[in-house]
């Protein structure tokens, strides 16, 4: 093929072969063009692919979970979950045993330090021994539950092993023992793993765990579950024991409401055959010490599916600085602030009540100019364990001293809390806006898909209008 080059065209001129190329030197010429035109083509193809990655993160909706430790932020991932992405969810319910065993295992643990400290005389740390305290009538049984027991010791350490703990973190692996004096008057540490080792865990093989053999991760998934099978009639009898009970009350050591949970469901949860329900898992607690991202798959009515990534922050004082990058563009904020708290204080701080650590918390979220543009909504978690407060006898206005000489009665204390809440609102936020505001109880999943509802088809209103959409 011949090409005729109009020497009038600057472009065509430069572009055009020299004169006399030889066929070798057309070759390479043409080979360069190739690779030159390649090279543009890879080009032209990574710029659509960012203008098409750019598009899709455009129509994403981001959702923050913020608020204190323990307020119920991954139980509401979880329900976000369990009803937007159910089959995953199904696929990952044999995969939780290794975290609800991990809770009731180390509640025991937990307790048995306690009554071998009572035993062995060894004086609370923070206070003199009350000398009119009565010495507990322990008898030998208690003893021989303490030997009997010892082997959840090494199941506790096995349990950290699979959900991804350093050697260090870990309890010896021994299958007895109990701890020394030295430790047994060291509180007991908060266990945390990376969320991506909880991800690792849960997307494990989904074969039901009671039924594979050999090890995983150096650890016998058969012998941790003939380990707390054989144990199950002796933690019921720790558990159930009159003079047990009044050790954790001397001592001031107050269970996790989970680990509560599951020390009453003891002969389920301790079967061989014991495959996790959908509350078990609500009612799993696992610290995570970085950010938990899952993508869900969203739609309203009216409209088509539309992505949602939600993030949980960790909400303890030393994770709070990981928040602001994650305000930036995100579309809504659910707020979480557990409001059965008002007599509790901050575990990393004893000195905060958690109720005003909730306060301070809200305030800066409303004062962030990041979030001007960003829906608002808050769940008045924990309305269950509130209700159970206030029916035991315990009055609000003798931790919460501005709530006054209003009755005392959940219904009077979420609708004062709730306007305290609005109005910081009003007072703190850079522009007028609306705040969404839900008593909840994230462990109950029946009301809870109803809120999530209601909150899903509130942020999809919001976001298509802010497109120009309605």
């Amino acid at each position: 093929m011949v090409f005729h080059h109009d020497a009038t065209d600057p472009l065509a001129v430069i572009t055009a072969p020299p004169a006399n190329e030889t066929a070798e030197e057309r070759a390479a010429r043409e080979e360069r063009e190739a690779e030159a035109q390649r090279i543009s083509d890879a080009i032209d193809a990574e710029i659509h692919a960012d203008k098409m990655a750019r598009k899709k993160r455009e129509g994403v909706v981001k959702i923050l979970l913020l608020g204190q430790s323990e307020s119920g932020k991954s139980t509401t991932l979880k329900n976000f979950r369990m009803k937007y992405a159910h089959d995953k969810w199904i696929e990952e319910r044999a995969s939780w045993r290794t975290v609800i065993h991990f809770n009731l295992v180390r509640a025991i643990n937990i307790i048995l330090d306690a009554v071998q400290q009572e035993i062995s005389g060894v004086p609370l740390e923070d206070e003199v021994q009350d000398p009119s305290l009565r010495p507990l009538a322990f008898t030998n049984e208690h003893r021989r539950l303490g030997l009997r027991l010892g082997p959840l010791r090494g199941v506790e350490s096995d349990l950290k092993r699979l959900l991804g703990a350093n050697p260090t973190e870990s309890r010896p692996s021994s299958r007895g023992g109990s701890p020394s004096p030295t430790d047994a008057l060291k509180p007991p540490q908060e266990f945390s793993v990376r969320s991506w080792n909880l991800r690792n865990v849960l997307q494990a093989p989904r074969l039901d765990r009671s039924k594979r053999t050999g090890k995983q991760d150096g650890v016998d998934l058969n012998d941790v579950t003939e380990v707390i099978a054989g144990c199950k009639d002796d933690m019921v009898a720790l558990w159930t024991d009159g003079i047990v009970r009044e050790v954790l009350s001397r001592r001031r050591i107050k269970l996790d409401d989970s680990a509560t949970f599951f020390l009453g469901q003891l002969p389920r949860l301790s079967d061989r055959g014991y495959v996790p329900t959908d509350e078990d898992i609500l009612r799993a607690r696992l610290r995570t010490v970085d950010i938990q991202e899952h993508e869900l798959q969203m739609g309203g009515d009216s409209d088509g599916r539309q992505n949602w990534i939600i993030y949980d922050v960790g909400g303890s004082r030393t994770q709070r600085a990981a928040w602001l990058p994650y305000f930036d563009q995100v579309n809504a904020v659910i707020f979480l602030a557990p409001i059965s708290c008002f007599d509790e204080k901050l575990t990393e701080d004893p000195r905060v009540n958690r109720l005003e650590d909730s306060f301070i918390l809200w305030k800066a979220v409303c004062s962030s100019k990041l979030l001007t543009n960003t829906t608002l909504i808050m769940f008045l978690n924990k309305i269950d364990l509130l209700e159970k407060k206030i029916a035991s006898g315990v009055v609000v206005k003798q931790h919460l001293p501005s709530y006054g000489d209003r009755p005392n009665e959940t219904g009077a204390v979420v609708k004062y809390l709730r306007q305290k809440f609005k109005d910081t609102v009003k007072q703190c936020s850079p522009e007028p806006r609306a705040c969404h505001v839900y008593p909840t109880s994230v462990t109950d999943p029946k009301t809870t898909a109803v809120t999530l509802l209601s909150v899903r088809d509130g942020i999809l209103r919001e976001h298509l209008k802010r497109a120009n959409f309605v």
